[in-house]
């Protein structure tokens, strides 16, 4: 496992990010302690988290899976090993149980933090992220920007900004991030950090894999140039690049089979025509397609972690072991090569 630094920070986070959505909803407390013991035992040690998880949100199982996570660590004494991340819901219909009168105000973020904190029986949590933007805007597979001249519903991004710097001073949180980002905004969060004296971003966390590399547009040069890395999440497309879905095929108790709603990549001919190309292309290169479409993603300059997750030990297992699996310069040309072919088939 190799590790990498977060610049403007002192987190140096494995290279493999156990992702954790699942727990209290597909995945049993019995059952999240055997993955996150594996996981550890590979090296692994940056956990990242939600208040709003698992998913598919639910008022009912809503924060059962940071409570999962703090069983574990106050359990296994080890929170001193680990980065703990986790992020805090902005409004909108997947979230508007979980406060009265959800923003990413002061009010709305410290309350957050305090019952993250509590779940996760913690003092501090290590990176905080902010979900979702609370503005109008194109995220979550969204291609349209619908711009909204007047009475338009948002907290400014500053006010934002200011509650999690008053977080970081008095020790809640140590370091900031945000997901689900546009350029724009990603620029704004650096903008007013600096202009105003207050804490720097240090990680973007949204989705980016073979069928989604639309990170790469607008969003990898700013992570190159400001130094702040994308920790990637969705890496095989919620299970579709390992093929698995393909030909019409709905494995029992898969993800996708459970919850049709996830439809984002694999609700078109084009995102199962490029799933088929790159699910083809690894088997002619001897890898597993899942590993395949994670060491793509590994290999990425722009990417700090990659953020996995898997229902039982086979997946994890087969999914941390990409780490041991290299994209050779010929790969990378026919990878390439599909990705001009099939561009942007699931954004």
């Amino acid at each position: 496992m190799q590790y990498r630094r977060l610049s403007h920070s002192s987190l140096n986070v494995s290279q493999i990010c156990l992702g954790t959505m699942t727990w209290g909803a597909q995945n049993t407390q019995t059952q999240a302690f055997e993955q996150l013991d594996y996981a550890i035992g590979e090296g692994i040690n940056f956990i990242d988290t939600a208040e709003m998880y698992p998913v598919p949100p639910e008022a009912e199982t809503q924060g059962e899976t940071e409570r999962i996570l703090g069983n574990y660590l106050k359990q296994r004494g080890n929170r001193d090993n680990l980065i703990i991340a986790s992020k805090v819901a902005a409004p909108g219909g997947k979230s508007d149980y979980i406060r009265p009168n959800m923003a990413l105000d002061w009010r709305n973020i410290h309350a957050a933090v305090d019952a993250s904190l509590e779940r996760l029986q913690l003092d501090t949590i290590d990176l905080y992220q902010i979900h979702w933007p609370d503005r109008n805007t194109n995220f979550f597979g969204e291609l349209s920007y619908n711009q909204i001249d007047e009475h338009e519903k948002q907290t400014p991004i500053i006010d934002t900004l200011e509650a999690l710097a008053d977080l970081v001073k008095s020790g809640k949180i140590r370091y900031i991030g945000i997901s689900n980002e546009t350029p724009w905004g990603f620029m704004e969060y650096l903008r007013l950090a600096e202009k105003h004296d207050l804490p720097k971003i240090v990680s973007v966390q949204n989705p980016y894999n073979l069928l989604n590399r639309s990170y790469e547009v607008g969003m990898a040069e700013i992570s190159h140039r400001e130094e702040v890395p994308l920790l990637a999440y969705s890496p095989l497309a919620f299970g579709a690049l390992s093929g698995k879905y393909l030909n019409d095929q709905w494995p029992e108790g898969a993800r996708m089979t459970l919850f049709k709603r996830f439809a984002r990549y694999t609700g078109t001919q084009l995102a199962l025509d490029a799933t088929k190309a790159y699910v083809e292309l690894a088997r002619e290169f001897n890898m597993s397609p899942a590993q395949m479409a994670l060491a793509f993603v590994n290999s990425r300059k722009f990417v700090a972690s990659n953020i996995i997750g898997a229902t039982n030990l086979e997946q994890l297992k087969e999914n941390i072991d990409s780490v041991n699996c290299a994209i050779s310069p010929e790969l990378q040309l026919r990878l390439d090569e599909l990705a001009l072919l099939y561009r942007l088939p699931c954004p």
